[in-house]
């Protein structure tokens, strides 16, 4: 069993992880609400699966550069962290523009802390992902 060593984890990696982090505990907080009431992003439809790829993003670059026995895909593993995070970053978006808004009601923090949340870690695998070298999957594919 490998061990987890902190120091493997460069500061994009461990900002990639804290987003991740951020977005679990938001997951927790109000993300809509009317009044006193408000529901947390557990309750908000479909919005939870993409807060669930954003951590499944950080999760998986944690285990990778910790030395974890990761199973082989056809794809990178900054195609992996990068998609992760841009598809789960992008539906949470799309909830937060079909919630229901008005006067007293809509959004709340929680939201907004995981959309936030979401975009720096997109924008960090990003940047990881150009500095790895890989090659984006459509690319891989030869000509016929």
């Amino acid at each position: 069993m490998a061990q987890f060593d902190m120091k493997k984890l460069d500061t994009s990696d461990r900002i990639v992880a804290g987003a991740g982090a951020l977005t679990l505990i938001c997951l927790f907080l109000p993300w809509w609400g009317a009044g006193p009431f408000s529901v947390s992003g557990f309750s908000t439809s479909y919005g939870w699966i993409g807060a669930i790829l954003i951590i499944a993003a950080a999760v998986y670059l944690v285990m990778l550069r910790s030395g974890s026995n990761m199973p082989k895909n056809s794809y990178g593993p900054g195609v992996t962290v990068l998609g992760l995070s841009a598809i789960g970053t992008l539906i949470v978006l799309l909830r937060w523009l079909t919630i229901p808004k008005g006067f007293g009601y809509g959004p709340q923090y929680g939201m907004y802390l995981t959309i936030i949340a979401g975009v720096v870690q997109a924008v960090l695998s990003y940047r990881l992902f150009k500095a790895s070298g890989e090659k984006v999957p459509w690319e891989n594919k030869k000509s016929r």
